[in-house]
């Protein structure tokens, strides 16, 4: 595995001497934000993990080597670079035997972070089962990956562009917990409530880190969601966000626009008619998400 992943000596260090780490995704850095928000989140994303206790992991891929921690050095090229290729599970072998340069998505991030021994995985929002998936099949390769990658993922849950009760039902038969913090309702990005239940609502970073213990100790392979809500001060208004959204797909299917490319031209869209509010929420989600991720891989290290 050597001659493909690259552990920083920080990571590295966390790693043999038994510190919580938490992996960070690219994919938002290059395709998520624009500059110098990208970078100034990432930045400061990092920052928050130390702050609880943890040691970030911001995971991409560079010349072709599968990197574990990012240097400052580094996560400024991916605010920056414009030939960046999106990463899933599917594209690894391409871009390592092509020495190129890859932003992980939730799914390849996860699979990195096994590979280098990381429990806890810090994100925005994962993907899911897409509308109209029983004609197009547009079901986000991250479902698979929580089915079958042993990595916890604290996320502001699923983004309403997608179907989330389909996500919500892939997800059971694969027998993925979706956990809820704080929370009843399963997160949908932007605001606190879905329509849709969490399997459970767990309280506190202690009983989370208990039960991702147990369920690896029992031998039960795969991931486990944990839904984080945005915030109430940041969260957009549902009824004007889930219209912005609809039109935004409308946009996207009238351009052709499909597959990895829908997630950017959407973002971009809501940016400019919440007139930035979006990208703000963005952000703090993804802040409040990496207070919670540290916190509950700090418990789980303790176990």
């Amino acid at each position: 595995m050597k001659q493909y992943l690259e552990i920083s000596p920080e990571v590295q260090e966390a790693l043999a001497t038994g510190k919580p780490v938490v992996a960070l995704e690219s994919t938002i850095i290059s395709h998520g934000m624009p500059y110098p928000q990208n970078l100034e989140t990432a930045l400061k994303v990092e920052a928050i993990v130390r702050e609880v206790g943890g040691v970030p992991a911001t995971i991409g891929i560079i010349k072709g080597k599968l990197k574990a921690g990012l240097t400052r050095e580094e996560l400024e090229y991916f605010a920056t670079a414009k030939s960046i290729v999106k990463a899933s599970r599917r594209d690894l072998p391409y871009i390592t035997a092509n020495k190129l340069d890859g932003a992980t998505t939730v799914a390849s991030t996860m699979i990195i972070a096994k590979m280098a021994g990381i429990k806890v995985f810090v994100t925005g929002g994962i993907g899911g089962v897409h509308r109209g998936a029983e004609e197009t099949f547009d079901i986000s390769a991250d479902l698979k990956e929580l089915a079958n990658t042993e990595v916890a993922v604290i996320c502001a849950g699923a983004k309403s562009i997608l179907d989330i009760g389909l996500t919500l039902e892939y997800l059971e038969t694969e027998g993925v917990p979706v956990l809820g913090y704080g929370t009843e309702e399963f997160p949908a990005f932007y605001t606190r409530e879905s329509g849709f239940k969490a399997d459970y609502k767990i309280e506190d970073a202690k009983t989370m880190a208990q039960l991702i213990y147990d369920k690896w100790a029992m031998g039960l392979k795969g991931g486990v969601v944990i839904g984080n809500p945005i915030p109430q001060e940041y969260e957009l208004n549902p009824d004007f966000i889930n219209k912005a959204i609809e039109d935004a797909l409308r946009k996207a299917d009238e351009k052709g626009i499909k597959g990895k490319k829908v997630t950017p031209f959407l973002l971009d869209y809501l940016k400019e008619i919440t007139k930035g509010d979006s990208l703000k929420a963005n952000i703090e989600l993804v802040y409040n998400n990496a207070r919670v991720g540290s916190a509950i891989a700090v418990e789980l290290q303790k176990l």
